[in-house]
């Protein structure tokens, strides 16, 4: 969207909004003479403290800056939801000062992480960077060097640069060139981000598996399927992953893995080897 486009939507936004708001909701009379529903210009214009030729100039998309502060007050002025003020803030070209900055952990859900330690099977939670910020006992237990570390949590990291993710993961390089693939997909819509970049830089130094998959450019949706993994726990080994990105926090993804139990035939066959049949010898 250019930014005559932006500033266009911008103004019809507040307008819409501005008109679903009665004068009642603020504290103001209804009035006898109000020809349009909602609030008049130069009412919004005093709730959110500025002046309403400002406001109007805004209205009509003309090329005015609005301060962070003023979009914070227009947002409460206008009862906005959390989507409508992101949207909001979007829309002027801001970022909301009530949400983690760029190097800042993000704040999680509440009870989120709660719900995640409550799953019985491995689960957990990628910031945008792909940054583990909540995980449960069975996730810890099943990724080996991974979340059982106190470091940076960083899945990337770990596919490329700890080896027990090379051990661990069946077929390992068919699953790093997918990851990396649905990777790029989020690192498309926050190419602005610092710690983003640093990240893709680092890594394409460390590791000449990450700079070869990086530089094919291939791009992948995040999805699900069977996931195999290399564990000592026979119970570890087979999953079903699904993936769910969270309603108002989009750059979080909750991923979960159900076990996949074995099938009737691996399950005879693997009992057949656990106790041999003994044969009885004739005399």
């Amino acid at each position: 969207m250019n930014a005559a486009a932006q500033r266009k939507a911008l103004g019809e936004f507040l307008r819409r909004q501005r008109a679903k708001l009665q004068p009642a909701a603020v504290g103001l009379p209804a009035g006898l003479r109000r020809r349009t529903p909602g609030l008049r210009r130069e009412e919004l214009a005093a709730l959110s403290g500025m002046s309403a030729t400002w406001y109007s100039w805004v209205e009509q998309g003309r090329p005015v800056s609005l301060s962070v502060g003023a979009i914070v007050r227009l947002a409460v002025a206008l009862r906005l939801s959390r989507a409508e003020r992101a949207y909001l803030f979007e829309l002027a070209g801001r970022r909301d000062p009530s949400e983690p900055g760029e190097d800042e952990e993000p704040r999680l859900p509440h009870g989120l992480a709660g719900i995640v330690r409550a799953l019985p099977m491995p689960a957990y939670v990628l910031d945008r960077s792909w940054r583990a910020v909540a995980w449960n006992p069975p996730a810890k237990k099943l990724f080996i060097g991974w979340l059982d570390r106190s470091h940076r949590r960083s899945l990337l990291e770990y596919i490329f640069l700890e080896p027990a993710a090379e051990r661990l993961i069946s077929d390992w390089d068919n699953r790093a060139r997918r990851i990396l693939a649905e990777f790029r997909v989020d690192f498309a819509r926050h190419m602005d981000d610092p710690d983003l970049r640093a990240q893709v830089a680092e890594l394409t130094q460390r590791s000449a598996a990450f700079a070869r998959i990086w530089e094919e450019h291939a791009v992948l949706g995040r999805e699900g399927g069977e996931r195999g993994f290399n564990h000592p726990d026979p119970a570890f080994r087979r999953f079903e992953q699904t993936g769910f990105t969270l309603a108002n926090h989009p750059d979080l993804k909750l991923m979960v893995l159900t076990p996949i139990p074995a099938s009737p035939a691996r399950a005879v066959v693997s009992a057949g080897k656990a106790k041999p049949s003994k044969r009885r010898r004739s005399g």
